[in-house]
């Protein structure tokens, strides 16, 4: 075979992309879950002065200490939180998965990218009441007092999961 045809036969096989396989999608949730939840913890701390959700949940729950007692754990149990709604979000988006062309190769369309990132915001809204309905009033009985700065963190969460998801392409 001469290196054109090798060449020729590179080019026209398919090729893998993260929209097309179930570990691709949700390792892009994962890692756009966990940048996500990096941005939000990152305007949240200096913002409310205090810890997320998870440190009244690990308290309620599993230690019953002060919230304030473990910030590691209510960190890292929020990092998880964050991670997992990223894998959740990429598995409910693959439906929208911002499209590559005809092909379904190369770099998202700027449209899927803008798309993917509209998601992203509604998801971070659904989350946000989600949480502050179920989790902090129904389960925990708190009602924060930091309620828009709450919100605020989910809506960027939510913009960088989606513009995380929107422009990753490959495996």
């Amino acid at each position: 075979m001469s290196e054109t045809e090798r060449l020729e036969k590179r080019e026209s096989a398919p090729r893998r992309t993260g929209g097309k396989t179930l570990r691709g999608r949700a390792r892009r949730g994962a890692e756009g879950g966990a940048v996500a939840t990096l941005v939000m913890t990152a305007y949240r701390l200096p913002v409310t002065r205090s810890l997320p959700p998870s440190a009244e949940f690990w308290s309620a729950f599993v230690s019953g200490d002060d919230p304030y007692d473990h910030p590691l754990i209510a960190l890292a149990l929020h990092a998880l939180y964050g991670v997992l709604a990223g894998v959740g979000f990429a598995l409910l988006a693959s439906s929208r998965d911002p499209v590559r062309g005809e092909s379904g190769v190369g770099p998202p369309s700027p449209a899927g990218e803008v798309s993917m990132t509209v998601w992203g915001l509604v998801y971070g809204l659904v989350l946000s009441a989600f949480g502050e309905t179920v989790v902090l009033r129904a389960v925990l009985d708190v009602d924060p007092d930091d309620r828009f700065a709450f919100h605020v963190g989910h809506v960027l969460y939510g913009i960088t999961l989606g513009a995380w998801v929107g422009t990753r392409t490959t495996d």
